[in-house]
C-alpha cells in the first residue's frame, strides 16, 4: 500500500514521501502528515532477535513507500554503522525498577543522532528520485541538540547547504561549542540574541515567505528543514520504540503482546509524537507519559485541554525543552481533530494571533492514552543525584526530568506496567548541571575540568564528541536579532 503524505493545514496538498522530505515544510505552513499509519507487519514476538537495523527497514518501509527496500537498506546501513560507539545503536539499561533506552550512543551523543543520522541519505536519494536540480538549503532551527546533529549529518554532503539558529544564551556550554566549532564548507551556525521560539518562529517564516522562495530557486536554492517539522526526521524516530518493545521481550521483562509505558522528556513534542505513532501502528503501548520541565506548557494542555504559551519563559538546565511552541503538536490536533485541516487550522490561527487555543471535550477524550508531568528544577538536580547514590548510573538533566515524572506517576497512580524511559542525552553534555546534583563542591570548576571530574564519578570513558571539541577553533561566530535572519542567510547563500 502506497502512503501519501498530507499537509495539516490543507486539503489539496498530497505528495509522496520523498518529496515530503525534500519540502521539509508544507507551502501553506502545514505539516505532512501520512495519510494513514500503517500496520506493524511482522509478529511482536520477533522483534526480539531483530538487529536495530533491521527493525529501521521493517519501519521505514511502511511509512517511506515510494522508496525501494534496496534504497532504504543503504541509507540504513550508512547510517547505523560505526559512528554509533555500540553495536546495540540504542541499547536498554535497567536501573532502579525502570529501563532507560540510552538514545545518546552516536556521533553527537544526543537522541537527534538517530534520525540525523540517516536524513541527509533519505534527503540524496530524494533529491536523485524527484530530478531536483536545485542545491537543497538546510535551514533548522534548534534548542541545543538537533543543531549539531544535522550539522555532523550534512557537513560536506554534496548537493547541500546547512544554516543553524540557536538562541545564544539558550543552551549549554557543551552544546555550543559542539555548533560553533563545526567544520564544513557547506555549515553556517548563527546565534540569536532571543530564545528558541523566536529561531523556530523565524525559521518558519523564511519557510513561507513566497518571494524569499521565488528568489532562492533563480539562484539555484531550495529550503529544506532538519528539525523534527521534516517528516523524514519524524519517521526514523518511530525505530527505537519498536526496537526497545523488542529487547524488554529479549531482556525477558514482558511477554509478546504486554503493554508497556513510555516516558519521554518533551519539547517540541517529535519524540514523543514518534511513540504515538508506534503504538498506532500496533505496539502494545499502554500510557504515553509526556515529562516536562518548568515550561510546561504540554503539562498545562493536557491537564486543561488549553494550549498557552502567554507565560513566563525559564532558563533551565535542561534546555533541550526550554520551549512554549511544541511545533509536532500540530500533528496530533489535527489527528484528534478528525484529520480535519480547515479545524486544525483554525488553532493554528488562534496560537498565532493570540498565542493559545482551546480543543473541544470530544478532543480531549481521544488525548486519554497522554500523561503529563513536570520536574521542578530542584526536583532534576535531586533526582540525578538519588539514582547515582542508588544505582552508581549517571544521567542527564533531560532524562532526569522524564525519571523523576516516572516516579511521581507511578507513587500516585501504583502502575507497575513495564516502562521504559527515554534517554535523550550523555551527562557529558550537561556536565555542570550533572556534576553539580552529584558533587555540589564542584562549582567553581571549569567546564573540562567538569567533564573529567564526571568520567571518574561515572566510570564512562569521555565520548570522542567531547574530546574533539576541548581544543577546536571556533569557526562559526556570528550573533544576529531574530529580525536579520533573512538577510543572514542571503548573505551566506549568496556569497
Amino acid at each position: 500500500m502506497d502512503i501519501m503524505y498530507r499537509s495539516t493545514r490543507s486539503t489539496q496538498t498530497r505528495v509522496t514521501a520523498s518529496r515530503a522530505i525534500l519540502n521539509g515544510l508544507a507551502d501553506d505552513g502545514g505539516l505532512y502528515v501520512p495519510e494513514q499509519i500503517p500496520a506493524l507487519d511482522i509478529p511482536l514476538s520477533k522483534l526480539a532477535d531483530m538487529t536495530y537495523q533491521e527493525t529501521a527497514l521493517a519501519v521505514m518501509r511502511k511509512f517511506l513507500t515510494d522508496y525501494t527496500e534496496e534504497e532504504l537498506s543503504y541509507c540504513i546501513s550508512r547510517a547505523y554503522d560505526s559512528k554509533f560507539d555500540t553495536e546495540e545503536i540504542a541499547p536498554l539499561t535497567e536501573a532502579d525498577n525502570a529501563c532507560y533506552l540510552e538514545l545518546f550512543h552516536g556521533p553527537t551523543i544526543a537522541f537527534k543522532d538517530m534520525a540525523l543520522s540517516i536524513l541527509p541519505y533519505l534527503m540524496t536519494t530524494a533529491a536523485a528520485k524527484n530530478q531536483e536540480k536545485h542545491e537543497i538549503v538546510i535551514l533548522t532551527a534548534t534548542s541545543g541538540d538537533t543543531g549539531k546533529a544535522a550539522l555532523a549529518g550534512f557537513a560536506d554532503v554534496p548537493g547541500t547547504k546547512i544554516i543553524v539558529f540557536y538562541p545564544k544564551d539558550g543552551v549549554s556550554p557543551v552544546q555550543e561549542r559542539q555548533m560553533v566549532t563545526q567544520k564544513g564548507a557547506n555549515t553556517c551556525v548563527i546565534g540569536i540574541r532571543g530564545n528558541f521560539d523566536d529561531a523556530q518562529t523565524g525559521v518558519k517564516k523564511l519557510f513561507s515567505d513566497r518571494e524569499l522562495k521565488k528568489e532562492l530557486e533563480q539562484k539555484g536554492f531550495c529550503f529544506s528543514s532538519a528539525n523534527s517539522i521534516n517528516i523524514g526526521r519524524l519517521v526514523p524516530q518511530i525505530v527505537y520504540y519498536v526496537h526497545a518493545y523488542g529487547r524488554l521481550l529479549s531482556m525477558g521483562k514482558i511477554s509478546a503482546g504486554e503493554k508497556i509505558n513510555v516516558v519521554v522528556p518533551t519539547g517540541n513534542f517529535g519524540n514523543i509524537l514518534a511513540a504515538f505513532y508506534a503504538k498506532n501502528m500496533g505496539l502494545p503501548i499502554a500510557k504515553l507519559i509526556c515529562a516536562s520541565n518548568e515550561n510546561k506548557v504540554l503539562f498545562d494542555f493536557f491537564e486543561s485541554g488549553v494550549y498557552n504559551r502567554n507565560r513566563e519563559f525559564h532558563l533551565t538546565s535542561s534546555p533541550s525543552m526550554d520551549i512554549l511552541i511544541s511545533s509536532n503538536l500540530e500533528r496530533l490536533i489535527y489527528r484528534v481533530a478528525g484529520e480535519d485541516a480547515k479545524k486544525n487550522s483554525s488553532f493554528m490561527e488562534s496560537l498565532a494571533k493570540t498565542g493559545s487555543y482551546e480543543i473541544t471535550a470530544e478532543m480531549r477524550q481521544a488525548l486519554s492514552d497522554f500523561i503529563g508531568g513536570y520536574a521542578t528544577e530542584e526536583q532534576t538536580s535531586e533526582e540525578i543525584r538519588q539514582l547515582y547514590e542508588k544505582e552508581h548510573y549517571v544521567i542527564d538533566t533531560h532524562t532526569a526530568v522524564a525519571s523523576h515524572v516516572y516516579r511521581s506517576y507511578r507513587l500516585e497512580t501504583g502502575d507497575d506496567t513495564a516502562a521504559v524511559v527515554v534517554s535523550t542525552a550523555s551527562p557529558y553534555k550537561f556536565a555542570r548541571s550533572v556534576m553539580q546534583s552529584i558533587d555540589s563542591s564542584c562549582k567553581d570548576l571549569g567546564d573540562f575540568e567538569l567533564i573529567d571530574r564526571l568520567c571518574a564519578a561515572s566510570g564512562t570513558p569521555v565520548p570522542a564528541a567531547i574530546e574533539e571539541i576541548r581544543t577546536a577553533p571556533v569557526l562559526h561566530d556570528q550573533v544576529i536579532r531574530a529580525d536579520e535572519m533573512e538577510a543572514a542567510v542571503k548573505r551566506f547563500l549568496f556569497a
